[in-house]
């Protein structure tokens, strides 16, 4: 069988973009895939594009997008440069936050804290206890 004509069995489309077969039923039933025509036999047949479909959700996810924001953002609205600039503020942000934390736990090592509560009575203690 031509695989263009009859499309891809769940195991070929699942292996083919990087999930497991639980994850291709599960994007089934939260509406992100399409329900796939049946074989006779009551094999699901995919469309080709749908390991291209699939790919994308997952770097969507990589890209700190849930599942809702990704059906959001394929319906017809779509609204992907808006949401992605509002989740570039968010990584930003947390970037500026673990940066500040990195630089905080540097200088708790360069000074040498080694106990918590005499670090808290040392002057020269950099870690926020807080006023």
């Amino acid at each position: 069988m031509d695989k263009g004509s009859s499309g891809l069995r769940s195991g070929q489309v699942a292996a083919a973009a990087g999930v497991n077969l639980q994850t291709l039923r599960y994007y089934e039933r939260r509406g992100l895939l399409a329900e796939p025509r049946r074989t006779l036999g009551g094999h699901r047949l995919y469309p080709p594009e749908t390991v291209t479909w699939l790919r994308g959700i997952k770097a969507a996810q990589r890209l700190g997008f849930t599942l809702t924001d990704v059906a959001a953002l394929s319906g017809t609205n779509g609204g992907l440069h808006d949401r992605a600039r509002v989740k570039l503020a968010e990584v930003e942000a947390k970037i500026a936050e673990l940066t500040a934390v990195a630089e905080t736990l540097r200088a708790a090592l360069d000074v040498g804290c080694d106990d918590l509560a005499a670090c808290a009575r040392a002057p020269e203690c950099p870690l926020p206890f807080g006023s």
